[in-house]
């Protein structure tokens, strides 16, 4: 009964979106690295206003070099990949909290980080800049604002959640046991 009432806890819920966050930012960036091309793309067609509705009132926003929309990208790229190693961080912390039975004071903070920067990267990187500053919800091609809503509520979520977590109490012993009444 004491292992159920351990992954019972909001901590144990906290470690486990940890894990699956960082495994996911971990599965992007390296995704973006390895298939370079495909979002390379996206990004060149977001920042060129390519396939909005090209209002003459908007296309002064449009940014057609190839060279800035690399390094715009390889800029994503770079911040997925630091959300990511936050993450890791975070869980491994997580863990050796849990193992130890101590509170989880780096864990928290290293996963908020994480969660902090995957807010910045889908919230302010890709919903304001790209869905509203670069008009990407007019595109039926290039509009990534449901995939960025998606990141931005599982970061959401867990900044939600690791401060539930900092209410509570890691340790086991601190759980009632059912058996015993």
């Amino acid at each position: 009964m004491r292992f159920f009432s351990r992954i019972g806890t909001v901590a144990a819920a906290a470690t486990v979106l940890t894990g699956m966050t960082a495994l996911q930012m971990t599965l992007v960036g390296i995704g973006n690295i390895t298939d370079f091309a495909t979002n390379q793309e996206f990004v060149r067609h977001v920042l060129a206003m390519d396939t909005t509705f090209q209002s003459p009132n908007m296309m002064w926003r449009a940014i057609t070099s190839p060279g800035l929309a690399d390094a715009a990208y390889i800029a994503i790229i770079a911040w997925e990949l630091l959300t990511a190693l936050a993450l890791v961080a975070g869980f491994a912390a997580w863990m050796r909290a849990h193992l130890a039975g101590r509170p989880p004071t780096t864990a928290k903070q290293l996963s908020n980080v994480g969660w902090v920067m995957q807010l910045t990267l889908f919230g302010v990187g890709f919903i304001a800049i790209g869905g509203e500053w670069f008009q990407m919800w007019q595109s039926s091609k290039w509009n990534g604002l449901q995939p960025a809503v998606h990141n931005l509520i599982i970061a959401s979520f867990g900044l939600v959640l690791t401060h539930l977590a900092a209410k509570g109490s890691l340790r086991a012993a601190d759980v009632p046991d059912d058996s015993s009444s």
